[in-house]
């Protein structure tokens, strides 16, 4: 699969903020799917277990971040007898060119998947010149 020019997925770096190992529980990193039109990127991102209040997406200096919290599913009266799906976090980054709009950027969670709509620039879409005969 290749990755367009407008979007790429920041490649995997070493763990170096101190405040990130103060968080309790494993972080996974969302499947994401990438789709393109000659108007907009969307970016779908599978994260099961994580409501709309949970979920922050963070734009700064040209990088979008992904960040759901999945809380665990039993109630306070209940006890585990068989437990496959982890709690924990989910984070992902891109970096974002110029050619995506960052203020028209849209979001919407529905079902445990992310839609992220990112529309191009002005600029970056196609367009036809008409030739005027003469």
């Amino acid at each position: 699969m290749s990755e367009t020019k407008e979007l790429k997925a920041r490649e995997k770096q070493a763990l170096t903020s101190p405040a990130e190992q103060t968080q309790p529980g494993p972080v996974f990193t969302p499947a994401v799917d990438i789709f393109e039109t000659e108007t907009a990127l969307t970016l779908l991102a599978d994260m099961p277990g994580v409501a709309s209040e949970d979920l922050v997406i963070d734009l700064r200096d040209d990088v979008i971040t992904i960040t759901g919290q999945v809380k665990p599913f039993e109630n306070k009266d209940e006890s585990d007898v068989l437990v496959e799906f982890d709690v924990g976090r989910f984070h992902r980054q891109f970096s974002l060119s110029e050619a995506i709009d960052q203020r028209r950027i849209e979001a919407k969670l529905a079902d445990g998947v992310l839609r992220l709509t990112l529309p191009k620039a002005e600029k970056a879409v196609p367009r036809k010149i008409t030739v005027a005969a003469s």
